[in-house]
């Protein structure tokens, strides 16, 4: 199993919206990023999702888990280059984790959404994901 974190601007897709789709989650499609969509490509089913709220908010606010698995892409246009995975969500952090917090904390130095701000899907180690989902206020 591994860890990671997508992002989406909330005023486009945010964490309640994925919350309403319900258990049958729904497709991370539209990313046109090669390193973004390997990523993709190499998550297996139930590996959990930090959700980040990009743009406005700036802060880890979910948990979701990847329900399926690397397909193509249906807003590609038939371009075979772009595969997308499905998340759903699994439970709200109780304490939305800020990316001001996370760039302060010394052991999150070397974590992805800290020096590769613009790559939409990122992993994320175990280490990091325990720092964080503590910040969170889940264990």
């Amino acid at each position: 199993m591994r860890h990671w974190l997508m992002k989406s601007e909330p005023d486009v897709f945010s964490w309640d919206d994925l919350v309403a789709v319900g258990a049958k989650g729904e497709e991370w499609n539209g990313v046109r990023n090669y390193l973004a969509r390997n990523n993709m490509r190499a998550m297996e089913i139930g590996d959990p999702v930090f959700f980040y709220h990009s743009n406005i908010g700036l802060e880890v606010v979910g948990i979701a888990e990847v329900c399926a698995l690397s397909h193509p892409d249906s807003t590609a246009e038939g371009d075979a280059r772009w595969d997308c995975v499905d998340i759903r969500a699994v439970r709200p952090l109780p304490r939305p984790v800020p990316l001001k917090v996370i760039k302060a904390t010394p052991e999150l130095s070397n974590m992805s959404l800290v020096t590769s701000m613009r790559l939409s899907v990122q992993p994320v180690t175990p280490e990091e994901w325990d720092i964080v989902c503590r910040m969170g206020g889940c264990s």
